[in-house]
């Protein structure tokens, strides 16, 4: 797959995995965390705000990878 063809797909990719994740992250809190305390809030918002890291990580890993040696 050519370099240029493989970024754009993860660039599609991320933009993806970033809109949908506040989605699903935002619909989560409104839907679990109306009753909590703002200590529960601050502790989801941390681990919510950091955990899309690990799979945008994944995505910019095969973004960068190397081409097979003979293509």
């Amino acid at each position: 797959m050519p370099v240029r063809l493989r970024k754009f797909i993860g660039m599609i990719g991320l933009v993806a995995l970033v809109v949908i994740y506040a989605i699903v992250s935002t619909a989560f809190a409104v839907a679990q965390l109306t009753d909590k305390s703002p200590l529960v809030h601050l502790v989801f918002y941390l681990v919510s705000g950091l955990a899309w890291i690990l799979p945008a990580m994944l995505i910019v890993k095969w973004m960068e990878g190397r081409p097979k040696a003979g293509k």
